[in-house]
């Protein structure tokens, strides 16, 4: 019983230990600049991010949070009342699809304006 314990906490600690070893320690000035992207600044740094881009990004969560919440539907059609459980997905799937047409139709999914 505490013989895997044991074999992962010395695995642990031996890693932690070599990770502390291993690396060599030698900044150049590249590496203490803090730009380290491949190229130099050119213009300001305070230029506003296009609110299109955060549409796209907050639309892509929202599906993929759709996903994590319909993924169990097909195990909940095992209860004794399968119907409960496909009418809510079936409400999410709704509720997402009239957001996406509106968006759509709203013309907030045009990349180029």
């Amino acid at each position: 019983m505490i013989l895997f314990p044991s074999i992962a906490l010395i695995i642990a600690l031996a890693l932690a230990l070599v990770s502390f070893w291993l690396p060599q320690m030698l900044p150049d000035s590249e590496k203490l600049s803090p730009y380290e992207c491949g190229f130099d600044p050119l213009g300001s740094a305070r230029l506003p991010y296009s609110m299109r881009f955060f549409l796209i990004a907050i639309l892509f969560l929202l599906f993929d949070l759709e996903i994590a919440l319909l993924l169990p539907t097909p195990w909940a059609t095992q209860f004794s009342f399968p119907l409960v459980s496909i009418a809510w997905a079936f409400i999410i799937l709704l509720l997402l699809t009239l957001g996406f047409m509106y968006e759509w139709f709203q013309g907030g999914l045009e990349w180029a304006e």
